[in-house]
């Protein structure tokens, strides 16, 4: 018997009157999330990904298509009645009341015997590593450890799943990186499904178990973060996903000519858009030997970037290639600005879009 999804939308469609005009924000998607998953809905603004967010979570109705959670048709039922919590970007904490008191909220709410509440609240502090900060007052805290009270209040409910909606977007670079692995930690703890709203790449790709690409309210691809980033579905998510370069022609004998070079891709004749990510390329300022996808350019720019530098180098027909080279040994750069320089790959990392 195949397990049921944790969640399931079929052709959802949520159109809304702008001006006079239906405008479509969500296009017929259609996906599973799988039980104890880690799924990210992943876009720029936009995009549709919090409209779809919020169908699921009962805040919008579609205007079309079916939404299921754990196999039951729950379109028409309101927020209330699904098994589901929410965890916003504004925490959305009560500030006169302490830590414990927050995350016990619900539970006394639906009036859960007192012992069951001190056993729940206290391992659900334990596991987002906040016990011995009980009677603090969200003001007394920072804002990962806000993040963490709402997230132990979301999960203190036990809901099947949990919907989070840009939850690190108000933190600073390191406390947000910090709380991605918090994140993945306690999802795995708890073993719940988790459906994750971001607009942030890297955060999707850190704690993801799959993603779902969003653009224009559809979803351009829907795979695993390895598969998303070396095996990008559009050049759309090639663009998004990380740093790319998009090389676009007609191929012949499984060669793309580009910029008075080559680019091998074997086994593909005719229109073809290639991409090839920028740390796979090699930048050298002699012509290499071998078997490998080879251009020369001049380099436009240099920027040291700590672990590694980064190279704008520019063909001669005008095309403009990136290169990521990892700072592993003692010499800061291969080339400097002006230098004429050959870029060479293995023709495996020239990924033919739609292939």
């Amino acid at each position: 018997m195949t397990e049921l999804n944790a969640i399931e939308l079929e052709g959802v469609v949520k159109e809304y009157l702008s001006h006079g005009e239906v405008v479509q924000a969500v296009k017929g998607v259609t996906l599973g999330i799988a039980e104890g998953e880690f799924f990210s809905l992943l876009g720029p603004s936009g995009c549709g990904k919090t409209t779809t967010m919020r169908m699921i979570a009962g805040f919008e109705d579609p205007s079309k298509g079916v939404v299921r959670l754990h196999g039951q048709d729950v379109t028409n039922v309101p927020p209330n009645k699904r098994d589901v919590n929410m965890v916003f970007q504004s925490y959305a904490l009560f500030p006169h009341m302490s830590v414990w008191d927050n995350v016990a909220f619900g539970l006394k709410q639906r009036k859960v015997p007192s012992a069951e509440i001190q056993r729940r609240v206290g391992e659900m502090l334990e596991i987002v590593d906040l016990v011995g900060r009980e009677r603090r007052r969200p003001r007394e805290m920072s804002g990962g450890q806000q993040q963490r009270v709402a997230l132990a209040r979301a999960l203190v409910n036990r809901p099947r799943a949990l919907l989070l909606d840009e939850p690190l977007g108000a933190l600073d670079l390191k406390l947000r990186q910090a709380m991605q692995v918090e994140l993945k930690r306690i999802q795995r703890e708890v073993g719940i499904t988790f459906v994750y709203v971001t607009h942030d790449q890297s955060e999707a790709l850190t704690m993801s178990d799959r993603i779902a690409v969003m653009n224009d309210g559809l979803v351009e691809q829907l795979a695993a973060p390895r598969d998303i980033y070396e095996a990008p579905a559009t050049s759309f998510v090639a663009g998004f996903i990380g740093t790319s370069n998009l090389l676009a022609g007609t191929a012949a004998a499984g060669v793309l000519p580009v910029g008075g070079g080559k680019v091998l891709v074997p086994g593909h004749d005719g229109a073809v858009t290639v991409t090839v990510r920028p740390e796979k390329i090699t930048i050298d300022t002699d012509q290499p030997d071998g078997e490998l996808s080879t251009v020369q350019g001049t380099v436009g720019d240099v920027a040291y970037l700590g672990t590694y530098n980064s190279y704008a180098v520019s063909l001669a027909d005008g095309a403009e290639i990136t290169v990521f080279q990892q700072n592993a040994n003692d010499s800061t750069t291969t080339a400097e600005r002006g230098d004429s320089v050959w870029l060479s790959w293995q023709p495996r990392h020239s990924y033919v879009i739609g292939s």
